[in-house]
């Protein structure tokens, strides 16, 4: 069964940074692209990064140069690294897997508000 749990959101001012993190289990995780989506208020959800399993990285327009999606193999665990945060940025995130498109975590809330 696979499973995905995020975690690491929170309140954060304009300007700030926070670290996410998703565990992932029950896929082989080094051999699978991972990505990472949001779901901002009153909005559809939107992709935000991907990183495939070569390690190569692809970013929405948005985030590009602000967010750093990595992933350790090793711990079955993905990260996005979100600086200069925006208000715009206020979503629910969440990641999803290549091998299991269909299924999704419950996501990590993150608001960015002075």
């Amino acid at each position: 069964q696979v499973q995905l749990v995020e975690s690491g959101g929170g309140l954060v001012e304009p300007g700030g940074s926070l670290r996410l993190t998703c565990k992932v289990s029950g896929i082989n995780f080094a051999l699978s692209d991972m990505r990472w989506f949001r779901r901002p208020p009153g909005k559809e959800r939107e992709w935000v990064a991907d990183i495939t399993r070569a390690q190569r990285q692809y970013y929405s327009d948005s985030v590009r140069g602000r967010f750093t999606i990595t992933r350790d193999n090793a711990g079955d665990s993905l990260f996005l690294q979100m600086d200069n945060l925006k208000p715009e940025d206020t979503a629910v995130y969440l990641c999803n897997s290549a091998e299991a498109p269909a299924v999704w975590g419950r996501g990590t809330q993150v608001t960015v508000s002075s």
